[in-house]
């Protein structure tokens, strides 16, 4: 076998070195094992069900409207990656009333305006991801992606290492965009 060398031949336990340089990110198991999404998904154990009853910084919320709020996501795939989510615990699309599809659209709205002002991005992904199948991380409560997109931001990390470096935290990002929300 030439791909592994023994510690007693001066190798690693990795093997041979090949000139990659890991980053290790080890927070991110969390997410993938599941360790924050609620094994019972009703109302009273639902993240985006309890996260309004807390203060904005702790709860991670950007923006309140009447039928819809804005808080960042904990495991985000770009900075400033924000959920839009009613505050009523609904799991599908179709639920939505009349009003809080008409907010939800103008939070987009919004959502893109102060990402815009606060990082300059130059492209978003928006989307809803309904059921487990369709990539949902928690299916019982509805909630869309706003993701901004910066040209050359999808580099070697995530195909190579499955890995994000994120240059921001997640409360400095908060401010910055709850600070620009109060603005429009």
């Amino acid at each position: 076998m030439t791909d592994a060398v023994s510690i007693e031949d001066g190798g690693t336990l990795a093997g041979v070195p090949d000139a990659f340089q890991r980053l290790w990110t080890p927070h991110r198991m969390a997410y993938i094992a599941g360790e924050n999404r609620p094994a019972d998904a009703t109302a009273g154990n639902c993240p985006f069900c309890t996260a309004p009853g807390r203060d904005d910084a702790d709860g991670l919320i950007v923006h309140r409207g009447e039928h819809v709020y804005a808080v960042m996501n904990l495991y985000p795939y770009s900075p400033g990656h924000l959920l839009l989510c009613p505050y009523r615990h609904i799991s599908d699309f179709t639920e939505l009333t009349l009003d809080e599809a008409a907010e939800l659209s103008a939070f987009t709205g919004q959502a893109m305006t102060v990402l815009r002002e606060v990082s300059h991005p130059t492209g978003f992904n928006l989307g809803i991801n309904q059921g487990q199948v369709a990539g949902a991380g928690i299916t019982a409560h509805l909630h869309q992606h706003v993701v901004p997109r910066w040209l050359g931001d999808a580099n070697f990390l995530p195909v190579i290492a499955q890995t994000k470096a994120l240059p921001v935290l997640l409360e400095d990002s908060r401010q910055q965009l709850a600070a620009a929300w109060a603005t429009l």
